[in-house]
C-alpha cells in the first residue's frame, strides 16, 4: 500500500511503531522495520551516548530504514539531536515541545522530522516549521496524552495542513487502520500492540497486564497538574489517584512514578510499576512477531478498503 508517507520513508507498509521509552529499544525498532513498517528507537529520558549505541545496533540488525523518537523534555535533548544528525538516522519524531530549533541541523543532515501533535494549532505551527509530516495523536493512546480523541482530531489536522498526517491512539488492528485512513491519514503509529511483540524485551508480567486487560482498564494519572498519563490500573495508579484526589503537590505526586516505567518494563513490577498503555489494550490478545501483527493488520486493512 503506498502512501505518501511510504515514499517518503522508503518503508513498505505505512505503519509506524510508537516511540516508547524504555519499550521501544533496539530489537524492536529493528523487528518492525524488518517487517517492512517504521521501527523507532523510544530515547525517552536517555543519555545521548545510549541512544547513539542503540542506533548502531539496530544498524548492525536491519539495512532498512528506522527512527529515533526525541522526547523534547529529556535533559540530554541537545546532545541527542546532535547524534541523530551524525548517526545518519533517516527519520525522526518528536514528542513534548517544539523541535524548532533543530530543524536547520537536521534538514541540513537529510533528516525526515515527524512532530507528534495533539492539536490542529501545533499542526500548523509544525507545518510552517518545515516538519515533513505529523502524527496526530489521540487522547485513546497510552503514555502522555492530549485531550482531544483520535476521531476527531485526525480529520481536523488533515484539513488544516497539506503534509502528510499519520494517525495515532486507539489503532492496534486492520479495522483501526482503516477507519484512520477513512478519516484522511496516510498512516498509523501504533504502540500498545508493539508492547507484546516477540521481540519486545517488555517483561512477562507488563506483556500479560496488556494481553488480560478489559476496556475498562486503562486509567488517566496527572490531569489536576497538566501532566496526563494513561496507563493500566494497578495499585500504583489507585494510590496516585486517592492523593491528586486530596490535592497533593505535583511533587509528591511524581515521587509516586519515580522510575515506574523502569520498574514495569525491566523488572516486571505490575503492581507499583507504570504500566503504559492505551485504551485499544482490551484488543490485544496475544504475543505475535512484529512480522505477523503487521502482516494481519495489513490483510485485514486491504479487505476492508478494498485495496
Amino acid at each position: 500500500m503506498k502512501t505518501r508517507v511510504t515514499d517518503m520513508l522508503g518503508i513498505e507498509h505505512p505503519i509506524i511503531q510508537g516511540g516508547m521509552a524504555w519499550v521501544a529499544e533496539y530489537h524492536l525498532a529493528a523487528a518492525v522495520s524488518e517487517a517492512g513498517g517504521l521501527g523507532i528507537i523510544g530515547a525517552g529520558g536517555a543519555p545521548a551516548e545510549f541512544v547513539r549505541e542503540q542506533i548502531r545496533k539496530v544498524k548492525e540488525t536491519t539495512s532498512k530504514p528506522f527512527g529515533v523518537n526525541l522526547m523534547l523534555m529529556n535533559p540530554e535533548a541537545d546532545d541527542i539531536a546532535r547524534v541523530i544528525a551524525e548517526e545518519g538516522v533517516k527519520v525522526v519524531t518528536t514528542g513534548a515541545g517544539n523541535p524548532g530549533k533543530y530543524l536547520t541541523m537536521w534538514k541540513e543532515a537529510g533528516v525526515k522530522v515527524i512532530p507528534v501533535v495533539a492539536s490542529v494549532a501545533m499542526a500548523k505551527m509544525m507545518e510552517r516549521a518545515g516538519a515533513d509530516a505529523v502524527v496526530a495523536e489521540g487522547t485513546e493512546s497510552g503514555g502522555h496524552i492530549g485531550a482531544a480523541t483520535t476521531m476527531t482530531l485526525v480529520p481536523q489536522v488533515v484539513d488544516a495542513v497539506h503534509i502528510p498526517v499519520i494517525a495515532a491512539g486507539g489503532i492496534a488492528d486492520g479495522r483501526g487502520f482503516a477507519a484512520a485512513f477513512m478519516l484522511g491519514a496516510e498512516a498509523v503509529q501504533m504502540g500498545t500492540r508493539f508492547i507484546v511483540a516477540k521481540e519486545s524485551i517488555v517483561h512477562e508480567n507488563y506483556k500479560k497486564k496488556v494481553i488480560d486487560a478489559k476496556d475498562i482498564d486503562s486509567e488517566v494519572t496527572g490531569m489536576s497538574h497538566g501532566h496526563p498519563v494513561r496507563q493500566l490500573r494497578n495499585q500504583m495508579t489507585r494510590e496516585y489517584l486517592k492523593r491528586e484526589k486530596a490535592g497533593a503537590p505535583f511533587e509528591e505526586l511524581e515521587q509516586l512514578t519515580l522510575g515506574a516505567l523502569r520498574k514495569a518494563v525491566v523488572e516486571g513490577d505490575a503492581v507499583n510499576g507504570t504500566l503504559m498503555a492505551g485504551q485499544i489494550a482490551g484488543l490485544v490478545h496475544r504475543e505475535q512477531t512484529c512480522e505477523e501483527m503487521i502482516r494481519e493488520i495489513m490483510e485485514q486493512a486491504r479487505i476492508l478498503l478494498k485495496e
